[in-house]
């Protein structure tokens, strides 16, 4: 089901929390909400569940508008037939596993088969022959698969997930990762995550929406996020950047290469400050020569600190932060000055 949201906006004590906004949830889509802490992420998120009251705007879901300020038309959220799933689990700890999955169902008004929805719920999340034990017996994975059968146990039309795995250890929520991705995908969930990692945005990801101070700054693919940021926060806050000219024209480490490979290159000199040994390669940080802020490179031999180097760049490979051609026609014609002197 097709989730739309018209000029959503809101403000706390005069003070913007979200910027009108926007955004369309295709259905059987992952669509994640990327920004650092106080960007509005959550704060969307929970207008979208009914959670928290908007300043305006409206809200559809399967074309049926569910909120409407000037309307004044708000469904509940236990009526608005989204599942969530919350960073902290929010487990009843007086309930057992299956009372917490039936807690749901009970809460939506759905009684009829409600054994069958609850064990077919835990089954999705492996956690058979649990129905009986509390959270406190639990361990923070099956806890959170717990919630998750709770939220879809309902077979909801979103599922709207709050940070669901910060509360877990680094080894855990990528095993959790993967598995929840793969849980919404066989269940053809249509999906809304919120999060700060760049790692879970990209990898689960089929929309990303990059969000900072209450505005949408780029939506699109991972792969469109990454290679080509409009703006210069995109661009550093996913991956890492190399300026070329601060804020407007950058190149992703991957793309700086230690030999040229046409004559087109450009070339960098620079010096190799700290290297860092991360598994399938090693990370060189390099103080740049010509004003140039310091970049990131990767090799697969170590270099040694203090040794002079030069990296090349092809001019295909720039990412401009604006649009027009004004910026970088002026950067290449600076670099190939240089290049040819």
């Amino acid at each position: 089901m097709e989730i739309e949201i018209k000029g959503i906006h809101k403000s706390f004590q005069g003070t913007p929390a979200l910027l009108p906004t926007d955004l369309t949830l295709r259905q059987g889509e992952f669509t994640t909400l990327l920004g650092p802490s106080g960007c509005g992420k959550t704060t969307l998120l929970r207008m979208i569940a009914g959670l928290e009251q908007p300043d305006g705007g409206e809200i559809y879901s399967g074309g049926k508008c569910i909120y409407s300020k000037s309307r004044r038309i708000d469904v509940p959220a236990h009526k608005r037939h989204f599942g969530m799933v919350f960073q902290d689990f929010a487990l009843w700890p007086h309930m057992t596993v299956f009372e917490n999955v039936a807690f749901g169902l009970k809460a939506a008004k759905v009684h009829t088969g409600l054994k069958e929805k609850v064990t077919e719920a835990l089954a999705m999340v492996q956690l058979q022959g649990m129905e009986g034990r509390y959270p406190h017996q639990l361990s923070g994975g099956q806890q959170q698969r717990v919630a998750f059968a709770r939220a879809v146990a309902i077979r909801p039309s979103l599922v709207l997930f709050d940070e669901p795995l910060s509360a877990l250890d680094a080894v855990l929520r990528e095993e959790m990762r993967v598995e929840m991705m793969s849980l919404v995908k066989d269940m053809g969930l249509t999906a809304l995550y919120v999060t700060h990692d760049q790692v879970e945005a990209m990898s689960m990801s089929d929309h990303i929406i990059v969000m900072r101070k209450g505005e949408v700054l780029q939506r699109g693919t991972p792969e469109m996020i990454y290679e080509a940021p409009s703006h210069p926060f995109v661009a550093s806050f996913i991956g890492k950047s190399n300026w070329l000219e601060a804020d407007r024209v950058m190149v992703r480490p991957e793309q700086v290469g230690w030999s040229r490979s046409s004559e087109h290159d450009w070339r960098y000199r620079a010096t190799v400050h700290h290297v860092s040994y991360v598994g399938e390669r090693y990370e060189i940080r390099l103080l740049m020569m010509d004003g140039l802020d310091p970049w990131t490179a990767y090799s697969s031999k170590r270099f040694a600190v203090g040794e002079r180097v030069e990296v090349y760049v092809t001019p295909q490979s720039i990412c401009e932060m604006h649009e027009g051609e004004g910026a970088l026609t002026e950067v290449r014609q600076n670099l190939e000055f240089e290049f040819s002197s």
